[in-house]
């Protein structure tokens, strides 16, 4: 009897490949002939691990001349055929294409190290089969990917100084803040993650104890967890990516629920070298999602460009715009602006004054909504998740709402909350969200986060400064905004032992606020 777990991981991939293969056939019919015919290869990475792979060049490329190679990794849990319309289009315009199925997932072997040192020395591996096995010109190596393919991407640019340019789409910069921002477990993303995983790959032993570890709260592994993710983000070697000077786009969703845009923002202006960062509405991957079809698709139009100019020396403007380009939930085309502390130029504060106290272990039915559906109703019928402000339990709910006001507000950037909690308990979990509130009470949600807090003294305030996840909104003139905190939501493990309250206050010396980025008018 065959072993179930195979059978359905051929069955799947079998099932996606022949998906993305129809829609690359029908989004490319008119071009697909420009390039070479798609071959399929077996890559030796490291440590010999066979990783399946496609290569596809440019048409008529018979060895007299070299072409810019674009390396490709694939998202967490897809086929190597993910990027097969891209691939045949970037072809088309004159780049040698390899992409790989990353090791541990589908044929490839091995087993999942979620962006260990194996898998950006398998990316070296595959540059250099390239290099000696295609058309592939040594002095303009880019990398792309989705996801997975994206946070491999840059921590392989970081490492093989071969790599001149990358379009990091809907990754990570700094996997814990991804994945943990507020030390709070993002349980819903992870799950994704790993039910993905035990689906379409291998496990390898470390992986599967950082899942348990993460979903049972063990504090005792937290450093451990810690310092496992450090050596997976690219944040942790930014030097090393500033010297090598390589040209690094990034883009996100505003509603990312597995990478938020903040890591990006933080990690984008760290970085020294061309640089270009793009934020939509969406959630994980979906901006990008019909360019995998070969549909238009404004984040893979933008990757070519950047390819063409760094890797080509095309004069076609890019490096001339301003390299951080915005497009608000709420409709409207793209802003431009020179750096991420210009997005939120005007800062308007809401006062949270008095005491108030709540009481945990109840959701409030103020939530961040479901990982992925919820985001993507927003991103495409602009529906984010709503809550009746009027009607939550003051019992489980601190509410504060600001005056109406009497013109648009643009919110920008990066909303921040400041206050002074005082628990009756030593350890507790609190969520905090934004609400867009119109004339009937009705708020959608424009943005929230988790903290989670240990070893407090109960009894004795202390100070809680957290950033809620960027986003790009505009308040309707006659609307106001509200903030929200509750202690429980789906979305996230909380840790409020049974019977703690949690009270918020405003002391005179330490008045409490939730600082608003606005756009500069």
């Amino acid at each position: 009897m065959g072993h179930p777990r195979k059978a359905l991981r051929t069955t799947t991939v079998g099932a996606v490949s022949a998906t993305l293969i129809a829609g690359s056939a029908l989004g490319l019919a008119p071009t697909a002939q420009a390039a070479d015919a798609v071959r399929f290869v077996d890559i030796t990475g490291d440590g010999g691990t066979v990783l399946k792979a496609n290569v596809i060049t440019p048409a008529g490329s018979d060895g007299s001349r070299r072409y810019p190679l674009l390396v490709l990794p694939t998202s967490w849990g897809l086929p190597q055929v993910e990027y097969l319309a891209q691939a045949q289009k970037l072809a088309n315009s004159g780049y040698v294409v390899v992409s790989y199925n990353v090791r541990g997932f589908w044929q490839s072997g091995g087993e999942i190290e979620v962006a260990g040192p194996p898998d950006t020395a398998d990316a070296s591996k595959v540059i250099d089969w390239a290099l000696a096995n295609t058309p592939a010109d040594a002095q303009h190596i880019g990398m792309a990917g989705v996801s997975y393919g994206a946070g491999i991407s840059l921590l392989a640019a970081a490492k093989d100084k071969r790599v001149k340019a990358v379009a990091a789409l809907s990754g990570w910069a700094d996997l814990i803040d991804s994945i943990y921002s507020g030390r709070t477990q993002h349980v819903e993303a992870a799950a994704v993650l790993d039910g993905a995983s035990l689906v379409t790959g291998r496990q390898s032993a470390e992986i599967r104890q950082i899942f348990d570890n993460f979903y049972a709260s063990n504090l005792s592994k937290e450093q451990e967890m810690i310092d496992w993710g450090k050596k997976r983000s690219a944040a942790t070697y930014v030097d090393q990516l500033n010297e090598s000077g390589a040209a690094v786009m990034m883009a996100n969703a505003w509603g990312d629920t597995v990478f938020s845009p903040n890591q990006y923002a933080d990690f984008y202006e760290k970085l020294t070298g061309p640089k270009r960062l793009e934020l939509r509405p969406g959630d994980h991957a979906t901006a990008e999602l019909t360019g995998l079809f070969g549909l238009p698709n404004d984040v893979w139009t933008d990757t070519g460009r950047w390819f063409d100019h760094y890797l080509k020396g095309t004069d076609n403007g890019i490096d001339r715009e301003q390299p951080v380009q915005l497009k608000s939930r709420s409709g409207g085309g793209y802003e431009g602006y020179p750096d991420w502390k210009s997005v939120g130029a005007t800062v308007k504060k809401i006062a949270l004054s008095g005491t108030t106290t709540i009481h945990t272990n109840v959701d409030s039915g103020a939530d961040g909504g479901i990982v992925f559906l919820s985001s993507i109703l927003d991103q495409i019928a602009q529906a984010p998740p709503v809550a009746s402000i009027p009607l939550l339990p003051r019992h489980w709910a601190a509410v504060w709402q600001s005056e109406k006001y009497p013109t648009t507000q643009q919110v920008r950037g990066t909303a921040k909350l400041h206050t002074t909690l005082t628990p009756t308990k030593e350890s507790g979990t609190l969520v905090a969200y934004l609400y867009d509130v119109g004339p009937l009470g009705l708020g959608k949600l424009v943005s929230n986060a988790p903290y989670t807090f240990y070893g407090q003294t109960p009894g004795k305030p202390f100070g809680v400064d957290l950033e809620l996840f960027s986003t790009a909104y505009d308040v309707p003139a006659g609307h106001r905004l509200a903030l929200v905190v509750d202690t429980v939501d789906p979305l996230y493990i909380e840790h409020n032992p049974s019977g703690a309250q949690l009270t918020f206050s405003s002391p005179a010396n330490d008045p409490s606020y939730v600082s608003i980025p606005l756009r500069e008018q």
